[in-house]
């Protein structure tokens, strides 16, 4: 945000995606923030906020009063074209199952459903929403996170940093459970032999000694570790250089509980070595075991 503009988020997207998360955290940064804001009355807003410093956050869902995508991004850009207004758009989505399976898990009903099935309220509600999902700027994919995650994700990308600062993320993750959707660098471990076919190491974690002991045991992981960690270092001080806010690492393996685990965590220590402040995030730590006929 600059001294002299107001920054507006529009923060928008499927229900129960995670907006009201978001909102949450935008105002424990600091944010104004306001849910189910009637934007017709937003012009009215900014006469009374003026050039404020404080940035503000607007909820806008299919539950909004006149809620009419269309009509929200002809105002919105009508808005973003006067001079010291500076309006930007976020997108917070989530699969239909893993949708489906969160409000079959709270018992809430889905606000376009009515009386039908969940199902068919989230696929009118995706129809509806869809000239805003692409036309956002940002789109946050919920699919594969927690709430803490979600939380982490919204402080990178809108919490203050000091001028020369870049939030570094390091997350472990399962293949057999998707692919992280911010990640900004990935390494795939799933060439390393697999702790979970092993007596006793199975239940055990990339976090406990045995299954990190078995890891660099393996020939191949001394010399590929230590080229991710020279990528690494190499890389990272060029996307700090380029004004970089935040950079997402991924290490993946099959289930997300050993080797991309322990491949993170030691990962992580490299970086923090090396003056960085990574944060960790392990995905997948607490999921059942992968399916036992993946192999690898």
């Amino acid at each position: 945000m600059t001294g002299d503009s107001q920054t507006i988020l529009l923060v928008t997207g499927m229900s129960g995606a995670g907006k009201s998360t978001v909102l949450q955290v935008l105002e424990d940064l600091g944010w104004e923030t306001l849910d189910n804001f009637p934007l017709r009355l937003l012009a009215n807003l900014l006469e009374t906020y003026g050039e404020s410093p404080t940035p503000i956050a607007i909820g806008l869902d299919s539950r909004t009063r006149g809620f009419a995508p269309a009509d929200i991004i002809r105002e919105c850009e009508a808005l973003a074209s006067r001079d010291g207004v500076s309006l930007t758009a976020l997108f917070i989505d989530c699969s239909d199952s893993e949708l489906q399976r969160r409000y079959n898990e709270t018992r809430r009903p889905h606000p376009m459903a009515r009386e039908r099935q969940v199902a068919e309220g989230i696929s009118d509600e995706r129809s509806l929403l869809e000239p805003l999902r692409k036309w956002a700027e940002t789109l946050v994919d919920t699919s594969a996170y927690s709430t803490n995650q979600l939380q982490q994700v919204i402080r990178e990308r809108f919490g203050k940093k000091d001028a020369q600062e870049m939030t570094v993320t390091v997350t472990s993750f399962g293949f057999s459970r998707g692919m992280p959707p911010l990640a900004d660098l990935l390494f795939d471990m799933r060439f390393l032999a697999n702790p979970h076919w092993i007596s006793g190491l199975r239940d055990l974690t990339g976090l406990d000694e045995q299954v990190a002991d078995h890891i660099r045991q393996d020939p191949a992981f001394d010399p590929a570790f230590n080229s991710i960690c020279n990528t690494l270092l190499e890389l990272l001080p060029r996307y700090a250089a380029q004004d970089r806010s935040y950079l997402n690492i991924g290490f993946g393996c099959t289930g997300g509980r050993h080797r991309s685990v322990f491949s993170a965590e030691a990962a992580a220590q490299v970086l923090r070595e090396a003056g960085f402040s990574p944060t960790v995030i392990h995905r997948n730590l607490e999921s059942r075991p992968a399916d036992p006929l993946e192999r690898r």
